[in-house]
């Protein structure tokens, strides 16, 4: 089984979500530090971006490591926060602030962000699963809808 089958499979359980949570920050660091070259996984073998996002309360750049699924040009996101009962942070921010930056593999893109409408979240989290099967459990351990972003290009 590949690395990226195997983390696929790991990442619905419990136990996997807990180690991403402890991980995240040392993640961002390497990544930022190689220009996304490297993750803490090795080379990365599925698709993540750095979100930059403007912290709804302080005003100061907030970034975040998050696997995305393409929708043309766009980037898509999905706010699962490892499953917890909380939206994570940065999909507060982008509520507030729908202005972001997205870096894949060293470059930077500014984006304007919008939460997908009923139409498009299903086509949208189709494409989302195939990068990421664990949202479903994620979705079901939370007890909330997770809120999926569309990012498009400026």
């Amino acid at each position: 089984m590949d690395l990226s089958r195997s983390l696929r499979h790991l990442g619905r359980t419990r136990a996997f979500a807990r180690v991403g949570r402890a991980v995240s920050r040392l993640d961002l660091r390497l990544q930022r530090a190689t220009g996304g070259r490297w993750s803490v996984l090795g080379r990365p073998t599925l698709p993540q971006l750095v979100l930059t996002t403007t912290g709804r309360r302080s005003g100061e750049p907030r970034d975040a490591v998050l696997l995305y699924a393409r929708d043309g040009d766009r980037w898509v996101v999905i706010g699962s926060n490892w499953g917890q009962q909380h939206h994570p942070a940065w999909s507060l921010n982008l509520l507030a602030d729908p202005r972001a930056r997205v870096t894949v593999h060293g470059r930077g893109v500014d984006v304007v962000a919008h939460l997908a409408d009923d139409t498009e979240r299903g086509r949208l989290l189709d494409a989302l699963r195939a990068v990421w099967p664990g949202y479903d459990d994620y979705a079901e351990r939370s007890g909330r809808d997770l809120r999926v972003f569309v990012l498009d290009p400026l």
